[in-house]
């Protein structure tokens, strides 16, 4: 066969192929940003949620501490005032 048709078959079959395929991947690359895109800012939105939910967490904390300090110190009084009655018993 002549060498010059055999090159415009190949001509002919490979090169859509090729364009094919690396349209394809570019296509897919490009969702693929998208993708990564939305999963970022999911992360961030989740991100933001767990410190308002940490953020809570530690508040109720510092309220629960302030609860035990002045619990500790009406404890610290009543063990005062009840020392002397122990002494006498």
């Amino acid at each position: 066969m002549n060498p010059a048709i055999l090159n415009n078959q190949f001509v002919q079959v490979a090169l859509p192929i090729m364009f094919t395929v690396l349209l394809a991947a570019w296509i897919n690359s490009r969702g693929m940003d998208k993708g990564i895109e939305g999963v970022n800012r999911r992360l961030d939105d989740l991100r933001g949620d767990m410190n308002d939910r940490f953020g809570d967490v530690s508040r109720r904390l510092d309220r629960i501490d302030e609860t035990l300090r002045a619990q500790s110190g009406k404890i610290a009084v009543l063990e005062e005032r009840t020392s002397p009655l122990a002494r006498r018993g």
